[in-house]
């Protein structure tokens, strides 16, 4: 074969060793549902794929669900990073948000790896159970990943340290002001123009003849009122917190929650 003839050969072949390379590295992390507890049917388990598909690639961070009702005699938040570890190494990637429902131990914790790990932290990942629990204490594992990702997803778009659940940023709260606001201007461009009233009780007074006899006051009862302070009660649907962020065994930092039901 020619020099010419040569080139094609190699350069088909280095066309197929990328392409074959490109199709492992995705095939490695087009799966995001890990249901060894078998929580979910083949439907919702397509479905799931998808919602986490459309998400990891639309925050490039991967959002993965992890279920075991043998978690080999660890706490959750151990094996939650063994497998995570293990996961990382195996698909090369390191940003990721991970739930994990130990069912033998009837815990769950949920972890933002990488750049989640400051995209949604500890404090954040706290305001993500309490709408995840009461799916999972009524046994919506579903729901409850589908909320884990679409709230995580809003909660990631804000600056980190902003907290995003403030009233100032509801939609409702913003239109109330809107309205108050409106009509307090317009209640004073209405005052202004009914013209200026220039006539007051002094008019009629005569300061110079007049003058005040006596003064008197009269204390008539007093009323004291006892109000209860309300308990602060656990919220979210879930029972005592885990943790919080952490390091795996292979170094890996994340941000980190956790419950029991």
């Amino acid at each position: 074969m020619n020099k010419h003839t040569w080139t094609v050969v190699i350069s088909f072949f280095a066309i197929c060793l990328l392409t074959l390379g490109t199709m492992a590295g995705a095939s490695g992390t087009d799966r995001h549902i890990y249901d060894d507890a078998g929580l979910v049917n083949e439907t919702e388990l397509a479905q799931l794929e998808q919602l986490a598909k459309e998400h990891s690639e639309e925050l490039e961070t991967t959002f993965l669900f992890l279920t075991t009702n043998d978690a080999e005699g660890k706490d959750v938040v151990t094996y939650m990073k063994d497998f995570f570890d293990g996961w990382a190494d195996e698909n090369g990637q390191e940003d990721a948000v991970l739930l994990t429902i130990d069912m033998d131990n009837r815990d769950v914790f949920l972890a933002g790896f990488g750049s989640a790990e400051t995209t949604l932290d500890d404090d954040r990942i706290d305001l993500v159970l309490d709408k995840v629990m009461p799916h999972i204490a009524n046994q919506q594992y579903t729901e409850a990943f589908r909320e884990m990702v679409v709230t995580s997803s809003k909660y990631m778009e804000f600056r980190p340290g902003v907290n995003p659940e403030n009233l100032l940023f509801k939609w409702g709260f913003q239109l109330g002001v809107s309205v108050i606001l409106a009509g307090v201007i317009v209640g004073i461009m209405a005052y202004n123009s009914g013209g200026r009233v220039t006539v007051t009780n002094r008019t009629y007074v005569d300061h110079n003849h007049t003058r005040v006899n006596s003064n008197r006051d009269r204390f008539i009862n007093k009323t004291v009122t006892k109000r209860k302070k309300p308990s602060n009660n656990n919220k979210g649907g879930g029972g005592g917190r885990i943790g919080g962020g952490g390091v795996t065994g292979g170094g890996r930092s994340f941000s980190g929650g956790g419950r029991s039901f």
